[in-house]
């Protein structure tokens, strides 16, 4: 396996960009939108359980992500990158694929919810107008330099955690019973009333175990892919074996904080059985943050919230979207695509990689249409599935450099996690289970969709078709599994120092 050259992306992002970005970056319109069907499905108690399991296990991920990258950090790799040489080229070029088109289809996702959050202000303007402004305003920041790309992330970020903290002293404000209309509702009331917890499907015992099992799974969107974006920024960060640590504990606290927090406080400040949540009201309307507001009578600060609501939107969207890329860069220079899309400009812009990725935006206006958007929702049930797959990949790549590190003499690591080789175990057997059960209530009677089965389950054999594809393609040139012992944790390592 080849090492990825440097000099053609550029190490751009500073120490500060790459701090915020560990903290801001990637927070969306899932945290700020989607936690309310999430709320409506399990009740407070459900919701608060699901989120601290999922950050414990997103957070193993992370750690592999980091103790790999910090070791060799290579410009231009991706996750693909160090699978093709730690376990299998196949695998490299399987997952490789699944970022692009995964990542790709997270950018109309976020445009779209963009769009759709202005109608809180019931524009008269169609939604097909904010959409192109959207992709006009994020591909556009894409085609600039990483820096310009790193200092506008910066303060996207600062403006969500600004926000983020606001509305937990916002929460603990309402639990004391602050808003001009509670009435006497104060602490945990409606943990209370409606209750804690609810059922889902089915009444009793089992519908609160369908719940609490949906719950967990819809849980997961918030966090797709947020851990990769760390690896794919490591390759244009100054200096990246002291930045990636530091970003990693940057992420245990925003995953405390901005994930468990906001749980938490929306469970104190809105009900379960809120119109608005169980309906799925458009954009922001179902924003249990903005619909709590509401209930404690607080005027005007949801167009506030809302307003960062369309500003998390417009920055996941130019994340998603400079990932997809950088996936597809990274199988260009690895020589497991065209080698036109590992083109660069004189500034380190992989501009081929950006514009073909760039295509995925327009499955935006799949939107515009009363039936279209239905179309648009099955691409988003495979990117669900498709993180579920990649943070087994991660983990099945880290388990195979911890096994060659361990089997070549431990070379000296820049940075090691307590938490590691069992967590990566877990989170392998727990997010293979995710994946199977990702779209179980369709089994449920009454309940079966063969579009929302098809959609929801044909990202685990279109990963593997690629992967036994290029395996056929590559015959006994490509082993299933190096072994440990010859498995390259050396090559390319001359050119990074430890700290």
């Amino acid at each position: 396996m080849e090492t990825i050259n440097n000099g053609t992306t550029h190490r751009g992002l500073k120490p500060r960009h790459s701090q915020m970005i560990a903290l801001g970056g990637c927070v969306g319109t899932g945290l700020f939108v989607g936690t309310g069907a999430t709320l409506a499905t399990g009740g407070p108690a459900f919701i608060l359980a699901a989120f601290i399991v999922m950050s414990i296990l997103v957070y193993s991920v992370v750690t592999t992500i980091i103790e790999i990258t910090a070791y060799l950090p290579i410009n231009g790799a991706s996750m693909s990158y160090y699978a093709s040489r730690y376990v299998s080229p196949s695998l490299g070029v399987a997952l490789g694929w699944l970022y692009v088109y995964s990542l790709g289809i997270l950018v109309p996702y976020e445009i779209t919810a963009g769009a759709l959050v202005i109608d809180y202000w019931n524009s008269p303007v169609n939604i097909g107008v904010w959409i192109t402004i959207f992709i006009f305003v994020i591909v556009g920041l894409n085609f600039l330099p990483v820096t310009y790309y790193g200092e506008s992330e910066f303060w996207f970020a600062a403006i969500k955690i600004i926000t983020i903290a606001g509305l937990l002293i916002l929460a603990f404000v309402i639990f004391w019973g602050g808003g001009p209309n509670q009435n006497g509702i104060l602490g945990f009331h409606y943990w209370k009333e409606p209750g804690a917890t609810a059922t889902y499907l089915v009444e009793g015992p089992t519908g609160k175990f369908v719940a609490f099992v949906e719950t967990l799974v819809l849980s997961a969107f918030p966090f797709v892919f947020a851990p990769e974006l760390l690896l794919f920024t490591s390759g244009e960060m100054h200096n990246p074996q002291k930045d990636l640590p530091k970003a990693g504990r940057r992420f245990t606290l925003r995953l405390v904080v901005f994930y468990i927090g906001s749980v938490l406080a929306i469970g104190v400040m809105c009900p379960y059985n809120e119109d608005a949540l169980i309906n799925g009201g458009e954009g922001a309307k179902s924003s249990p943050f903005v619909v709590g507001i509401q209930h404690a009578g607080i005027h005007g600060l949801g167009s506030v919230v809302n307003a960062v609501i369309l500003i998390t939107a417009w920055s996941a969207g130019s994340a998603y979207l400079y990932m997809s890329s950088r996936a597809l860069y990274s199988l260009a220079v690895a020589e497991q695509t065209p080698a036109i899309f590992k083109k660069c400009t004189k500034d380190g812009v992989p501009y081929v990689a950006v514009m073909a990725c760039s295509l995925f935006s327009l499955l935006a206006y799949l939107n515009c249409g009363a039936n279209s958007s239905t179309v648009f929702q099955w691409f988003v049930n495979i990117t669900n599935t498709s993180g579920f797959l990649s943070w087994v990949c991660c983990c099945i790549v880290y388990l195979r450099f911890r096994a060659a590190w361990n089997a070549q003499g431990r070379p000296a690591l820049p940075y090691r996690s307590w938490i590691q080789p069992y967590g990566a175990w877990g989170a392998i057997l727990f997010f293979i289970v995710l994946a199977l059960i990702n779209g179980f209530n369709v089994f449920f009677p009454g309940q079966f969709s063969a579009a929302t089965f098809v959609t929801t389950y044909i990202g685990i054999p279109a990963f593997f078709g690629l992967y036994l594809i290029h395996k056929v393609w590559r015959g006994r040139s490509d082993p299933w599994l190096y072994p440990a012992t010859e498995i390259d944790i050396y090559e390319g390592l001359e050119h990074y120092y430890y700290y």
